[in-house]
């Protein structure tokens, strides 16, 4: 396997950057960079002599069915042609802001090379480009969805849609794992668990690539928080790092087989993501053989010029602010122009790979906003939103429900999400408030206020739907959006608000929007309905009407826990300069403390029923490197069609290392009619119950019997069995 970067000396300096400022300053500190003259003369058509390079089994891997013998020779020629002063060029981007709608970074026209054009997207193209696009629902709804194929449609649109806008690089999927829910990009990601967030991230890559656009795994790696980004330094032991923060990550490089890698702004056991040679360089390119080029974090997001690059960095965005002395460095003989080479064979690589010499962006706003991607955006919203409590059969609504009375200061709010790099400009987004009122034959009475009058309303109604939650002002992304939130609670109005119809009127339904866990306990018992819906995008209002009235029954399920209170997770401090990451959090660390939720990971109910039974394990017993299936038989005995989400956690008994009580190992869903049985298989490879072996600097499979949990959620008892690694 070869490696783009030589190792880092042990005696090389490593730079220690100071506390950084807000991002208006770090804006001001690229423009005056911009406009000091270069630290070094031009090399004058001097050409450097690149070493030879043969196509390695990770090469040819991240190319794909290119020709990558033919892709490597024409990367090696054009190394030859460019100057040092143009290399450079390519290894930063052009512009401290957007140009023509894209972050610009340059090409070659003259030789072929088409430069790059970049543009965030997580849950559609982004507003900063000025284009209107489809607003689809955020990751953690997505994530709701625990359905990759679908997932992989949505990357694919929003791909279609960025190329249509002038992009040829989606700066998505979010992919860092949800260490607690008051992380302001929490809405971003999937999930809370490493083997669900992998297997969502995967299909997205997949599908934003097989349209010819590159994708960007972000941010790697330990990153979440967001008031203190620039300045915390996450310490985190090995082991941890190792199985709950790069699992994921790893799967995007040797499944997804991902384009490009972003590094995160924070510190890792006190280096910057960008200096941290043991994470990208050793981890990243070393051992998965990651092929693609690492790109920073949007300004400040470097700290070094030679240093970063020795480290595994790449790419400088968005504009040339530390790696404008690389070329004063390699003159002095700090840094060897072979470095160079390296970073500038990954950015080559990824451009033609992906085919973007061969294939161009082409602009047409009728791509953008298609019924086609509006539907997929409504269909997406109605698989995630998660039910999570039905007493007394108050939903669906059905033919009795003629007359709804309409509360909470999210009915006409349009939920889209945060503020931050993600979000997106739609053209028209559907409220709940108009969803109901798209509803033939029923009547829509908006109380906005609990007067005389309001309550009279309330009263009258036939169901009263309260849409309360969060917004764009309590949580999002640093900087940009309203950051961290300062708690898990609603807003205290809120409760009361909820409290007050539920005396005037029995049969209440709430509808969470948030980007991650509410606490529910202060109101849910006095209701007898109550969704989950996340951001659920352009067509949301649309979505939670299908699902109140019935018109599909919800198959989402929670991406994390929802816990009693706040006390039961691990603590966050967004404004710590140091903070300490453990090896449990979520449910895991939930049932490690004995601690029951509120709502568990994986939980969502139907408005039918199913049952599991008769699971069955082969072979009994496995080879460290083989793999064993769980098959059991999944049976719809309520009335109405319905997708069940089975899912699969294993426990290692006897280990010698701490581990979590059960790890979710494998998903799968199964959509039945009423009466309907069918058998459902899963697969685990064994070597994904490995533990990180700190003596031997390896992964390690114990020889020993592991037990599997199949069920409907991570607290559910579920069907037993047992299988032994020898």
């Amino acid at each position: 396997m070869s490696h783009a970067h030589p190792p880092p000396s042990p005696t090389r300096r490593t730079h220690h950057a100071p506390r950084l400022p807000a991002l208006a300053l770090g804006l001001l500190a690229l423009a005056a960079a911009g406009c000091e003259p270069a630290d070094a003369p031009s090399d004058a058509g001097v050409r450097h002599t690149p070493l030879p390079f043969s196509p390695t089994d990770a090469t040819r891997a991240y190319c794909g069915d290119a020709d990558d013998d033919a892709i490597e020779g024409q990367i090696t020629a054009l190394l030859v042609e460019l100057t040092l002063e143009g290399k450079i060029g390519m290894m930063h981007g052009a512009a401290g802001a957007v140009v023509d709608g894209v972050w610009l970074v340059d090409g070659v026209p003259g030789l072929g090379i088409p430069g790059l054009h970049l543009r965030d997207g997580p849950r559609g193209v982004s507003a900063f480009s000025g284009a209107r696009a489809t607003a689809f629902p955020v990751g953690a709804l997505r994530g709701a969805t625990f359905d990759p194929e679908l997932e992989a449609r949505v990357g694919a649109a929003i791909a279609r849609e960025a190329r249509s806008a002038g992009a040829d690089v989606l700066l998505a999927p979010t992919m860092n794992i949800l260490r607690h829910p008051r992380w302001g990009r929490a809405q971003e990601t999937y999930s809370e668990d490493v083997h669900h967030l992998g297997t969502m991230a995967v299909a997205f890559i997949e599908g934003v690539q097989s349209e010819g656009v590159i994708a960007s795994a972000k941010h790697f790696a330990a990153n979440s928080i967001e008031d203190s980004r620039h300045s915390v330094d996450v310490r985190i032991d090995e082991r941890t790092l190792r199985e709950v923060y790069l699992p994921h990550f790893r799967r995007a490089v040797v499944e997804g087989r991902v384009g490009s890698v972003m590094t995160a702004y924070n510190r890792v056991n006190g280096l910057y993501c960008d200096l941290q040679g043991h994470l990208v360089h050793e981890i990243l390119e070393q051992e998965w053989g990651f092929s693609g080029f690492v790109e920073s974090d949007w300004y400040l997001g470097t700290h070094g010029a030679a240093d970063s690059v020795l480290a595994g960095l790449d790419l400088e965005m968005p504009a040339s602010s530390r790696f404008r002395r690389l070329e004063a460095e390699v003159r002095s003989g700090g840094l060897s122009e072979d470095a160079i080479d390296d970073s500038v064979r990954r950015i080559l690589r990824a451009q033609l790979c992906h085919g973007l010499d061969r294939h161009s962006p082409v602009r047409d706003a009728s791509v953008r906003e298609s019924p086609a991607h509006l539907a997929l955006a409504r269909e997406v919203a109605r698989r995630g939103i998660v039910l999570l409590r039905n007493e007394g059969a108050a939903l669906p609504f059905g033919a009795d429900v003629r007359r709804i009375a309409l509360l909470g200061r999210n009915a006409r709010a349009e939920s889209i999400g945060d503020s931050g790099s993600s979000a997106v400009r739609p053209t028209d987004v559907v409220t709940a408030l108009e969803g109901l009122q798209a509803r033939a034959g029923v009547q829509v009475d908006e109380v906005e206020r609990l007067d005389a009058a309001g309550e009279a309303l309330v009263r009258a109604a036939d169901a009263v739907v309260v849409v309360t939650g969060l917004g764009p002002d309590d949580e999002g992304e640093g900087d940009i959006g309203a950051g961290d939130r300062e708690t898990l609670a609603l807003p205290e109005g809120e409760v009361a608000l909820i409290r007050t119809v539920a005396a005037l009127n029995p049969r209440v339904v709430v509808v969470v929007e948030a980007g991650s866990a509410v606490l529910t306990s202060a109101f849910e018992d006095d209701v007898e309905g109550l969704l989950f819906a996340f951001y659920p995008g352009a067509q949301g209002g649309h979505a939670i009407a299908d699902l109140l009235f019935g018109d599909t029954s919800p198959s989402g399920r929670l991406p994390f826990s929802i816990p009693e209170s706040e006390a039961d997770l691990p603590p966050f401090d967004s404004r710590a300069d140091v903070v300490e990451y453990g090896f449990f959090h979520g449910y895991r660390h939930l049932a490690h403390e004995g601690r029951r939720p509120r709502h568990a990971f994986g939980e969502g109910l139907s408005y039918t029923r199913f049952t599991h039974a008769d699971l069955v394990l082969a072979p009994p017993e496995a080879d460290p490197d083989g793999v064993v299936e769980a098959t059991l038989s999944v049976e719809n005995v309520g009335r109405v069609r319905g997708t069940e989400t089975v899912q699969l956690y294993v426990s290692a008994l006897g280990s010698r290392v701490v581990r979590a009580p059960s790890d979710l190992r494998a998903f799968a869903q199964v959509t039945l009619e009423p009466g309907e049985r069918r058998a459902v298989t899963m697969r685990v490879e064994v070597a994904d119950l490995a533990f990180w072996n700190d003596a031997r600097r390896a992964f390690e499979v114990e020889r020993l019997d592991y037990e599997v949990r199949v069920g409907a959620h991570a607290g559910d008892p579920g069907q037993t069995a047992r299988f032994r690694v020898r």
